[in-house]
């Protein structure tokens, strides 16, 4: 099979697409697929040192300059050839190909959605409507889609103004390896790498600066657990390095020395870290799929989420859920000490409670394989590309 794969272009610094587009590229080409990555060079962007000024260079990389380069390059493809877009907000690009067989990637729609007011805590200015519309019009002309969970292809359907011919939903597979570390070990690791005693101990929380990500719920919640309770518990945030606004919040909690971020984890630094946990609280307003559930599932870490989807669709019977937090500031109080409530859970649950829902988290992490998704991925496009040429036929 023959495979184009459109992906973001490198000058836009971003990590989760990157890595996706990579997952495509290297496992369809261990498949014996014959696969090249087009996207976008920085030309008009390497013109200002302006960031609002190379953000529109970039625009016109994207969107003017880009798009002449493909259809010069289509004239060289072969009929059997599918194109693929790693996500769909390449949507833009997907008018080139509508034609020809394709398949659109789709992750999350959140930034959509707080462009049609759906996210109340996170308004999107005039130009970013505009924007959103213009890649909303573009994946749209797509007909053939592949949603990585069944919240992400609601969405879709949602959001697709034309004719979907076909979707289906592909869990994510793991990328790198996450293996349970005997607790003691993981915290004694830990505890000598954060230079901060652990043994007893401690929640954790991933995830970047991200509004949706609420690092300020998690504090919340903790500093809500703490008022009520005499353990002292230790909380981790490890990820981005902390907004103002977040280091403000820390500084003004009563148990602010016991509130850790931290960054630059490797791979097995997270392994001790998820598996030295008592649990991970994950209370995300929003998300396309939520990584660092099945990460730490895979670890033996209970998981605390929102009651909400995809966190209930990943998380499965082995999540312990609280409810999302309120847009609302007068009702956030309430809301963390509920979600204390549930953490007190976890917190005082029995040898054979927590061996049950490590039980539930190895068996849900189970069902995100990176070969079974590239499997379902490469049937996936076979029966596109089969289809399309019966009709050229």
């Amino acid at each position: 099979m023959k495979i184009v794969l459109f992906t973001h272009p490198n000058f836009l610094n971003s990590q989760s697409m990157p890595r996706y587009a990579n997952f495509l590229f290297e496992g369809l080409k261990n498949r014996g697929h014959e696969i090249s990555i087009w996207k976008p060079k920085a030309f008009f962007y390497n013109f200002s040192e302006n960031n609002a000024v190379k953000k529109w260079f970039g625009y016109i990389d994207q969107y003017i300059v880009f798009p002449l380069v493909v259809r010069k390059q289509l004239k060289a493809c072969s009929a059997d050839t599918l194109f693929v877009f790693a996500d769909q907000a390449l949507g833009p690009w997907v008018p080139l190909v509508k034609n020809k067989p394709h398949v659109v990637h789709c992750h999350d729609f959140m930034a959509l959605r707080s462009a049609t007011k759906k996210v109340p805590e996170n308004k999107i200015g005039f130009t970013g409507k505009l924007y959103q519309k213009y890649i909303q019009k573009g994946f749209s002309t797509g007909k053939h889609f592949i949603a990585i969970s069944k919240k992400t292809k609601s969405d879709l359907k949602l959001f697709h103004t034309g004719k979907i011919e076909n979707c289906v939903v592909c869990y994510n597979g793991f990328n790198r390896m996450f293996n349970p570390i005997e607790t003691n070990k993981a915290r004694n690791i830990l505890s000598e790498y954060v230079k901060k005693d652990l043994t007893n101990g401690y929640f954790l929380h991933v995830g970047g600066n991200q509004f949706y990500k609420n690092r300020k719920g998690v504090i919340e919640i903790y500093t809500a657990w703490r008022k009520t309770h005499k353990r002292k518990i230790p909380l981790l945030l490890i990820g981005a390095n902390p907004t103002d606004d977040l280091l403000t919040i820390q500084k003004n909690t009563t148990f602010k020395n016991d509130i850790h971020f931290l960054t630059n984890f490797s791979d097995d630094l997270m392994n001790e870290a998820y598996s030295g946990a008592i649990c991970m609280i994950f209370p995300s307003l929003d998300e396309g799929f939520g990584w660092p559930i099945i990460e730490a599932m895979a670890c033996g870490c209970i998981v605390v989420t929102t009651n909400k989807q995809p966190m209930i669709e990943v998380a499965g019977d082995a999540g312990i859920f609280i409810p999302r937090k309120p847009s609302k500031s007068n009702l956030v109080n309430n809301w963390a000490e509920i979600a204390a409530v549930q953490l007190d859970t976890v917190v005082r649950f029995s040898e054979t409670e927590k061996i049950n829902y490590t039980n539930k988290g190895f068996q849900q992490a189970s069902l995100f394989n990176a070969e079974n998704s590239l499997l379902k991925i490469e049937s996936f496009y076979l029966n596109i590309l089969s289809k399309s040429q019966k009709t050229v036929e």
